[in-house]
């Protein structure tokens, strides 16, 4: 079997979501080409003669963008068996399938692509077999990174001043907790599964010896398992004393288990991602988040004891957003010293609504959310104030618009702050040199 694996978008990262099927798929003999659509071009021989094409669509933009790539495929071999895989296929499937998808693996899916592929090679029929979401657990193999592009074409780690090169892994997938807006809901329900400890430093030592100074991991939460998280960035830091790393975990995890902190500065984490949402303690009730303001403010104090920066997101537009709870986020930053810690486009996040959210459980989103729009991927809605709407478009226009400039983050927080407020702000901001962050700046 002639196997083509495409991933169109992972927020610069290289693709784990390639790496991982190909392990399984080459050792039963396949020839499995992997393609990564943001940056290199569509293998066209490869696809001409692929007798399966598999799209990777683990976030929103990277399903919008294989659209047009199912569609060039299409072109270019209409025979072949077309398959999408990932978090954003199953809750998008009965779309997927009306552009002509034949099979959908969500959860766990690196058994249901192996299991696919044989059936096709054995000749049957063209019908799906396997379970759209497998929550199974899975003994995984160390990723074969084989055909990607290299560490260079990806993004890089700033800190100090310099950049190096960052490779990215997944310790875990899924989620124990059940927040509204959360994209892994839908398919893992509150399900976690680990991926093995020697899979994930295999992983790592094979980006290590291609290069990788800095190490992502993908987890939706590094401390869904704080005994497994805890013992692979030991066991990292031992074999690589000098690679550091990043790890993305819930304010309330950054509460519980505290004590992990100085394990993570010890062992070389540089930041922690975590998604804070909001200041606002009704909308975070809204969003089952299972924190509040103040759990965030301490967390902000925990980790800069410890030594480690904080990196907060938000979904800062919202039905719920007003025009003073946005300037108050924008002070709030301020006050906190976070200015240089969040990315500019975080301060213009818009609300999703896509297929399968728990956002539909609550009455007010249900009044104003209009029909799912597939193009969309999602069901629109508008603000009651259709300001906030513009002022949400005119934020993005202007972050997208500095950030090709390569202005700092403190210039373009001026920028937001006097779009918002209608005049510049009367204030001094530090250096961006001295926070480490990743120079990919979309994160959705």
């Amino acid at each position: 079997m002639k196997i083509v694996l495409i991933s169109t978008y992972e927020m610069g990262r290289q693709p784990f979501g390639l790496a991982s099927p190909a392990a399984w798929l080459r050792p039963d003999g396949h020839q499995v080409t992997c393609a990564d659509l943001a940056c290199s071009p569509l293998p066209r021989a490869a696809v001409t003669e692929a007798d399966l094409v598999a799209f990777y669509l683990p976030m929103h933009t990277a399903t919008r963008l294989a659209v047009r790539a199912i569609e060039r495929v299409q072109a270019l071999n209409p025979r072949t068996h077309l398959c999408c895989f990932g978090l954003y296929a199953p809750v998008n499937e009965s779309y997927l399938r009306g552009l002509g998808i034949h099979a959908i693996l969500g959860g766990e899916f690196e058994q249901g692509l192996r299991d696919l592929a044989g059936r096709l090679a054995a000749g049957t029929d063209g019908q799906q077999h396997e379970p759209v979401i497998s929550l199974g657990r899975q003994q995984f193999l160390a990723p074969d990174r084989a055909g990607l592009p290299s560490l260079t074409r990806y993004a890089k780690l700033l800190v100090d001043g310099e950049e190096k090169h960052a490779g990215y892994t997944e310790a875990s997938r899924g989620c124990k907790h059940l927040c509204r807006h959360c994209p892994v809901v839908p398919v893992y329900n509150g399900v976690f599964r680990v991926v093995q400890q020697d899979v994930v430093l295999e992983d790592i030592r094979r980006q290590v010896e291609a290069g990788a100074e800095h190490i992502t991991f993908g987890d939706p939460d590094f401390f869904n398992g704080p005994g497994h998280a805890k013992a692979i960035v030991q066991a990292l830091h031992a074999e690589h004393p000098s690679v550091t790393y990043d790890v993305t975990i819930k304010i309330e995890h950054l509460l519980r288990y505290r004590e992990l902190l100085p394990v993570l500065k010890r062992t070389g984490c540089l930041f922690v991602t975590s998604a804070a949402e909001s200041i606002d303690d009704a909308v975070l009730e809204k969003l089952a988040k299972g924190h509040t303001r103040a759990d965030f403010i301490e967390a902000v104090r925990i980790v800069r004891d410890s030594g480690l920066t904080l990196a907060p997101t938000f979904v800062t537009f919202t039905p719920w957003t007003t025009w003073d709870g946005y300037r108050e986020l924008l002070q709030f930053l301020v006050d906190l010293d976070l200015v240089e810690n969040v990315g500019p486009i975080q301060l213009a996040m818009r609300l999703l609504i896509p297929a399968g959210s728990r956002l539909l459980e609550l009455p007010e989103i249900r009044e104003i959310a209009g029909p799912f729009d597939p193009a969309a991927l999602s069901y629109k809605w508008r603000h009651s104030d259709p300001k906030l709407d513009q002022l949400c478009a005119d934020l993005q226009r202007l972050i997208q618009r500095e950030e090709r400039r390569k202005a700092t983050r403190s210039e373009i927080f001026a920028g937001i702050w006097e779009l918002a407020n209608g005049h510049p702000p009367d204030l001094h901001l530090g250096s961006r040199a001295t926070i480490p962050y990743l120079n990919e700046p979309w994160y959705c």
